[in-house]
């Protein structure tokens, strides 16, 4: 079996092309890194290092990988022989390699109508769904039914902490020992694709959502609260405890609006609560606050991790979820100078104070009971950074 994996970073490595090598693919990557691209062709292999409790080494073997810019006709020739395609390259460079995964699907269709499965694995909502509109942009109405008839676009949901590092052997690579990678089987053609360690359900939805509201929203309230005590990481933010008391208090607030909205049995999903804790307190990872914290606009909006959660809450149990309230606050607060999206933040404030704020990224009216919560626990909030 062969898949071909868009994007040879540490995500692509280290999570993606591990899981599809271990399931007995020939993993050929493709990236623009020439560095990267020539270490893989000339090892084959790499290291994956899990820093759990103990550290732990795995190597991925039988692996090639291609210069998107420079090895064109060799990657199209890739996809038109691959069983899978699958994608780690951040939402916003989909529709660069569109046209590239296009021109492999016209050169397959033309020899074979073998099923393939396409998944682009990117931390964002229906990411397979936006790249088939993408790629289909690139193909005739006949090229557009025979895809349709062989090529099974299949969404998903993926979660590992890869944090940012730098290591003396470009290829290794660190990540947690937790991960989940969730694929929707309504587009399946045929077989479903054998990946070890990949969970296949009908409806992706409550899966998407389960991350969103835990890991997504667990994550940003360690570092909006860590950033406002002057931490540096969100392991040091996780060691205080009027930090973590937030943190839990917020996670049980959107657990109940999951255990509610999908059904999640509740003891599993407090066990869930817990482990996402755990990935966060990990001191074999070391995940930066202000990596963390930045683009605050964007985790403000309305169907985005703080919000949504909230709101909900407030819609069915008819009360305010004050941890989730303080977490609002907190990212009102976050202020670096560094990042675009704080800084019109502020300006923002500062024109229409934060009423005017949660109206226009949030899309919440000065009527609704969460906008006072958030303005009284903004008010109580003083920034004591180092």
């Amino acid at each position: 079996m062969q898949a071909v994996h868009f994007g040879a970073g540490n995500i692509g490595r280290g999570f993606i092309g591990s899981l599809l090598a271990a399931s007995g693919y020939k993993v050929v990557f493709v990236d623009v890194n020439e560095q990267i691209v020539r270490l893989l062709k000339e090892r084959g292999e790499y290291r994956v290092i899990v820093a759990g409790e103990r550290q732990e080494e795995q190597w991925v073997r039988d692996v090639s990988a291609l210069n998107s810019q420079t090895e064109r006709e060799q990657v199209i020739a890739a996809i038109a022989a691959a069983d899978l395609v699958t994608t780690a390259v951040g939402p916003h460079i989909l529709p660069a390699i569109a046209p590239l995964v296009a021109d492999g699907l016209k050169q397959r269709l033309g020899v074979q109508q073998t099923p393939l499965h396409v998944i682009a694995c990117e931390n964002m909502i229906g990411g397979t769904e936006t790249l088939k509109q993408h790629i289909f942009a690139h193909l005739s109405e006949a090229e557009q039914q025979l895809a349709g008839e062989s090529v099974g676009f299949l969404n998903c949901a993926v979660d590992r902490i890869v944090p940012n590092q730098t290591n003396d052997d470009p290829l290794a690579v660190t990540v947690e020992p937790f991960f989940e990678w969730a694929v929707e089987t309504r587009n399946v053609i045929g077989a479903v694709p054998s990946i070890q360690g990949a969970h296949f359900v009908a409806d992706l939805g409550p899966y998407i959502e389960r991350k969103l509201f835990t890991v997504n929203t667990g994550h940003a309230l360690a570092a909006y609260l860590g950033y406002l005590k002057g931490c540096e990481t969100v392991q040091e933010a996780m060691k205080d405890s009027a930090i973590r008391a937030g943190v839990e208090q917020a996670l049980s607030e959107s657990g109940a609006v999951l255990v509610k909205k999908h059904g999640w049995e509740a003891d599993a999903h407090r066990t869930y609560i817990e482990t996402t804790i755990g990935r966060f307190m990990n001191p074999a990872l070391s995940d930066d606050i202000i990596r963390v914290a930045r683009s605050p606009i964007r985790k403000l909006g309305p169907n985005d991790r703080l919000v949504a959660p909230a709101v909900q809450y407030c819609a069915l149990f008819g009360n305010v979820p004050h941890g989730l309230a303080k977490g609002i606050a907190a990212l009102l607060r976050f202020d670096d100078a560094r990042d675009a999206e704080a800084a019109a933040l502020q300006q923002t404030i500062a024109q229409h104070g934060i009423e005017g704020a949660l109206r226009q990224y949030a899309g919440l009216e000065s009527g609704h009971p969460l906008v006072a919560a958030v303005k009284d626990e903004y008010g109580r909030m003083e920034k004591n950074k180092s």
